[in-house]
């Protein structure tokens, strides 16, 4: 029988927009989370449906608390003087 990785299925966020949910997806992706966004806008053709059903971040549920850990962290340093 064929192994599976874990299912991204907990939900740690929400977002009314998907310009704030990408750069939260990146964050994880930059630290080596696994995630996924789901949206109920038709495919995109009507983005104020994020407003009623806003868009979903979801990761493994063994790596939740530490998805959750990292977007709740300060910024790092920045390179400008």
């Amino acid at each position: 029988m064929e192994m599976r990785p874990p299912e991204l299925n907990t939900v740690i966020r929400t977002f009314a927009n998907e310009a704030e949910a990408q750069i939260a997806q990146a964050v994880l992706d930059a630290n080596g989370i696994d995630s996924n966004l789901i949206r109920d806008d038709a495919g995109g053709m009507m983005p104020w449906l994020q407003w009623l059903h806003p868009i979903r971040l979801v990761v493994r549920e063994a790596d939740s608390v530490e998805a959750v850990e990292i977007l709740d962290s300060p910024p790092g340093p920045t390179l400008l003087p």
